[in-house]
């Protein structure tokens, strides 16, 4: 690799640690009920560019759309790099105008929750519906601007023929994740409105079938969660047997180690009574194990079928059967 390239993957790496930040900087903001500290302006902050004396709401607010903004500029400067360096039909060219694409969706849903109000105290489903969304969509960011950097360092491009088993599982165990993900946040909605007083009972209060639908997620998430972390485990095993080289192996284990962590961090997080720091702890282990289970895929689907076909059974359906 040459130092043209070697230079824009760690530029791409540097971009999916930034977003990460950001990420948990975004959490930070709901959990500290924070959203609606800009009002319902956007992309002003309570109708200026740069607020005055803000209180300490307006100050996490606006300093999470000021991390926000650089992380556009970082994805616009990634795919002008992407397009002057690869050509056209390259994997890397294409995972950045991907990252692109989401990035600019991202904003999109961010501000939209802003202007429909969907932030602070608001407990309505469509607040719960968009979280959902906004977790899912930034699940695929991060992971096309890691798939960038994946790419651009030389991995194969993926070769789906001969695979169709293979994609299935894969697929099947990426909605899975996304899922999870989303009810996870959909979950900590509720935790932060149970906390802030906006839902009763408060988060030691039993759940039963009359609760608030958030306060329902508190048990649907860990049953979906643990389902998953479970199903991963089964997941690393089949690629290990289907494709048993280092690299493999190596985010195999990654992936099965940090989804079963997720389901002791998630016990955790119930124990502790959902602190901030830990829903922070847990949110940005969700999104590594989403990484290694994208470049697991993004491995397995690289190598060519003939040169795996002597050490896989046939592969099929959920990775949860």
């Amino acid at each position: 690799m040459d130092l043209r390239h070697r230079a824009f993957v760690n530029f791409a790496w540097l971009n999916v640690g930034y977003n990460l930040l950001v990420i948990m900087w975004g959490a930070f903001v709901r959990a500290t009920g924070s959203g609606a500290g800009c009002g319902d302006h956007w992309p002003l902050c309570d109708g200026q560019v740069i607020p005055r004396a803000p209180d300490t709401a307006q100050l996490i607010e606006f300093s999470h759309r000021v991390t926000s903004g650089i992380a556009l500029l970082l994805a616009i400067a990634l795919l002008i790099w992407a397009l002057r360096l690869f050509a056209a039909g390259h994997p890397a060219r294409r995972a950045a105008i991907a990252a692109m694409v989401f990035m600019v969706i991202e904003s999109l849903i961010g501000a939209a929750l802003v202007l429909f109000q969907l932030v602070a105290h608001n407990a309505s489903l469509t607040r719960a519906l968009s979280l959902g969304l906004h977790l899912v969509n930034t699940l695929l960011l991060i992971g096309a601007i890691a798939l960038t950097a994946w790419y651009a360092s030389g991995k194969p491009a993926p070769d789906l023929r001969g695979k169709g088993g293979l994609l299935g599982m894969l697929i099947a165990a990426l909605v899975g994740a996304a899922l999870v993900g989303s009810s996870g946040a959909v979950t900590a909605l509720g935790d932060t409105l149970l906390q802030l007083g906006v839902l009763p009972g408060g988060v030691s209060q039993p759940i039963n079938r009359d609760s608030h639908p958030l306060v329902l997620m508190r048990i649907i998430h860990p049953v979906l969660g643990t389902l998953v972390g479970l199903a991963m485990i089964s997941l690393a095993q089949r690629a290990m047997r289907y494709d048993p080289s280092p690299t493999t192996r190596r985010l195999a284990w990654a992936t099965a180690t940090i989804f079963v962590s997720q389901i002791f961090l998630g016990a955790l997080n119930v124990v502790l009574k959902a602190p901030v720091w830990m829903q922070l702890v847990h949110l940005l282990f969700a999104d590594l194990a989403w990484l290694a289970l994208v470049l697991l895929s993004a491995t397995l689907l690289g190598r060519p079928a003939q040169a795996t076909a002597t050490h896989a059974p046939v592969v099929s359906g959920s990775p949860a059967r």
